[in-house]
């Protein structure tokens, strides 16, 4: 159903800096770069939704919604909580550290952070179970 994600940036150079080793991680690969933009998802692969970050094309300055933010799902708590280490390594900053958020389901595991331009991004799990 999505195609893709695109959030804006002031400083392209520092926002690949912040993506590039989480989408590595999550073992997604540069699909598209230009001097305005670059995408993550799998070049060999059409159907897997890409994540742009660029400079906005009305060339005003990029600037956050509020209530905005992409959720990345992944297959196991571990994961969640090495992204959030890279996020915060990587210039990003804390809105919710990794852990159980039973008040969105039993097993749901999340961890949320913003990108140096205040982007939020999640990273969620659905496990079995808070033990899982």
């Amino acid at each position: 159903m999505i195609s893709y994600t695109m959030v804006g940036t002031n400083d392209l150079e520092q926002s690949v800096r912040f993506y590039d080793p989480l989408f590595a991680q999550m073992g997604l690969e540069q699909c598209f770069r230009d001097d305005n933009c670059v995408s993550w998802g799998k070049k060999s692969d059409m159907t897997v939704p890409r994540f742009f970050t660029g400079y906005p094309f009305d060339g005003e300055k990029a600037t956050v919604g509020n209530g905005v933010m992409t959720a990345f799902v992944l297959e196991n708590s571990a994961m969640i909580d090495r992204l959030y280490a890279i996020a915060m390594r990587e210039g990003g900053s804390d809105d919710g550290e990794p852990g159980f958020r039973p008040q969105y389901g039993s097993g749901f595991y999340a961890a949320y952070v913003r990108d140096p331009d205040n982007n939020k991004i999640a990273f969620v799990a659905y496990l079995g179970s808070e033990q899982d």
